[in-house]
């Protein structure tokens, strides 16, 4: 169980440091890594952490994936309720980190809407949804897809950044977005990204017994 928290400390620890700091240094160097290479950062390391961490603790780095696993029965609640606590302080961490390198960063990568808090719910929804649905259909595959899902699940979070970036910040992770708002005292909408995703993993987990497993 230790290293499995010390996986996901570091998983989720990574994704932010990554995933934000192409922000924040995209920001500080007047638009030196733009908005798709913002995108492909988050997907990559998304990626990276899969490959590496995966049979340690299955990364699911995200606070809304372990809680949906639970409700799915592939994780016990008090796991679940340990993977959130280390998720989220290894997204503070990184946040931590960032904002010691680059003090002068108002917002550390935070997730803010850009448009209408309705907008960013929704499109936070369906972004969420999409990814978990693929998370779970992954597990149900053979083993030959399932090596691929680093790419596949990194893929889907590069095309939902690339998409969804501009106007919610693509967060589709309570823990990316709880640790630079914390950190940078921007907590705008915070509730939104922590309700929205969450919201959508458990629907998708529904969503796929519904559609996939017969009444026994």
């Amino acid at each position: 169980m230790t290293r499995k928290l010390l996986a996901e400390f570091l998983g989720t620890l990574l994704l932010v440091f990554f995933g934000c700091g192409a922000i924040v240094i995209d920001q500080v160097s007047h638009g030196a890594i733009t908005h798709m290479g913002v995108a492909v950062s988050f997907g990559l390391i998304v990626s990276i952490v899969i490959y590496s961490l995966s049979s340690v603790s299955g990364a699911h780095i995200n606070p809304a994936v372990s809680a949906a696993f639970a409700l799915h029965g592939h994780l016990p609640w008090r796991e679940c309720a340990l993977y959130i606590v280390v998720q989220i302080l290894g997204a503070l961490s990184a946040s931590f980190l960032l904002h010691l390198m680059f003090p002068l960063s108002a917002d550390l990568g935070a997730t803010l809407p850009s448009g209408s808090y309705q907008q960013s719910f929704i499109l936070e929804f369906i972004m969420s949804f999409v990814l978990m649905l693929v998370i779970v259909r992954l597990g149900a595959q053979e083993s030959n897809i399932r090596s691929l899902a680093g790419l596949i699940i990194g893929g889907t979070v590069f095309l939902e950044a690339a998409v969804g970036g501009p106007i919610s910040g693509a967060s589709m992770n309570p823990a990316r977005s709880i640790g630079p708002a914390l950190v940078s005292g921007n907590v705008h909408s915070l509730e939104l990204y922590i309700i929205s995703p969450t919201l959508a993993c458990l629907c998708a987990v529904l969503c796929e017994r519904t559609l996939f497993h017969r009444a026994s």
